[in-house]
C-alpha cells in the first residue's frame, strides 16, 4: 500500500507530467513528418524507432497508473480517456484495420489530460452540452422551417441548391457559416427573385448571429462554472489543512501544558 502511494505521488510530481507532455509534442511531430514521402525517404526506420519508443512510453505510465491507482484508476474520466487512446494505438493495423494507422494522431489528444488549462476547457463545454440541447433543438426548427419555405420559393429556379430538402438544408447551413453566401447564391437567386434577400437576411441574422452567439455564450459560462468550481477545490483543500495544522499546534500546546502542570502537581502534594 505504501508504494502504491509513493508511486502516485511520484507520476504526480511536475516534471514527470512535463516529461510525458514533451513525450506526447515530440510523437506529434513524428507522426506528422510520417506523412511526408521525404521524411520517410530521408529517416523513415528513425521515425518508426521514435514512435515506437513513445508508444512505449505511454503504454509504461498507464501500466504505472494502474499498479498505483488500482480500480480507482477507471474512476476518472481522464485516466479511462488515456486509457483508450493507448489501447488504439496497441491494436495491430492490419488491412482491415487500416484507418487504425490515421487514428494513432489520437495520441496528441492526451495532451488535454496533462495540461490543467485544457482540461478546464474540456470540462467547461461538457458542461455546456446540456444546455446547448434547447440551443441545437431550436436551430433544427429554424433549418427546417428556412428549408421548407427556400424549396418552394426556390427550388423551381435553382433545383441544385433548393431543389429538396436535403439541398436547401445544405445550402442554408452553407449560407449561415457565410462562405461564399452572397456571391454564390444569394445575389445569383436575387437575380431571378428581386426580392430574395427579404428571406435571407433574416435567416443569417437569426442563425449566425443569434443562435451560434448563444452556443459560444453558453460554453463560456460554463468554462466560468469550472475555473470557479476548481478555485472552490482549490480555497477548501487550503482551509483543511490550515485547520489541520492548527489542530496539531493546540494538540502540542495542549500537550506541554500538561507536562508543565504535572511537577507543580506533585511538588504540592
Amino acid at each position: 500500500m505504501a508504494f502504491r502511494t509513493r508511486l502516485g505521488e511520484w507520476l504526480a510530481r511536475p516534471w514527470v507530467t512535463n516529461a510525458i507532455m514533451g513525450v506526447i509534442g515530440v510523437n506529434a511531430v513524428v507522426l506528422g513528418l510520417e506523412t511526408s514521402d521525404e521524411a520517410m525517404a530521408a529517416a523513415g526506420p528513425a521515425l518508426i524507432a521514435i514512435d515506437r519508443i513513445c508508444l512505449a512510453i505511454f503504454t509504461i505510465e498507464i501500466a504505472l497508473k494502474l499498479v498505483a491507482h488500482g480500480g480507482r484508476f477507471f474512476r476518472s474520466g481522464w485516466n479511462v480517456f488515456d486509457f483508450v487512446i493507448v489501447g488504439i494505438a496497441l491494436v495491430p493495423a492490419s488491412e482491415g484495420l487500416s484507418v487504425l494507422r490515421a487514428l494513432r494522431i489520437l495520441r496528441v489528444l492526451r495532451v488535454i489530460s496533462v495540461a490543467p488549462r485544457l482540461r478546464r476547457v474540456v470540462e467547461g463545454f461538457v458542461r455546456a452540452i446540456p444546455g446547448m440541447g434547447s440551443v441545437f433543438l431550436l436551430m433544427t426548427l429554424v433549418f427546417y422551417i428556412g428549408a421548407v419555405m427556400a424549396t418552394k420559393l426556390f427550388g423551381d429556379a435553382f433545383p441544385q441548391w433548393f431543389g429538396t430538402l436535403g439541398d436547401s438544408a445544405y445550402s442554408l447551413f452553407q449560407i449561415m457559416t457565410l462562405e461564399s453566401w452572397s456571391m454564390g447564391i444569394v445575389r445569383p437567386v436575387m437575380e431571378v427573385y428581386p426580392y430574395a434577400w427579404a428571406f435571407f437576411v433574416p435567416f443569417i441574422l437569426v442563425t449566425t448571429f443569434a443562435v451560434v452567439n448563444l452556443l459560444v455564450g453558453l460554453i463560456v459560462n460554463s468554462m466560468q462554472d469550472a475555473h470557479q468550481e476548481e478555485e472552490g477545490l482549490r480555497t477548501d483543500a487550503y482551509r483543511d489543512e490550515v485547520l489541520e495544522r492548527l489542530a496539531r499546534i493546540e494538540a502540542r500546546l495542549g500537550d506541554a501544558e500538561s507536562g508543565e502542570a504535572t511537577p507543580e502537581r506533585r511538588k504540592g502534594a
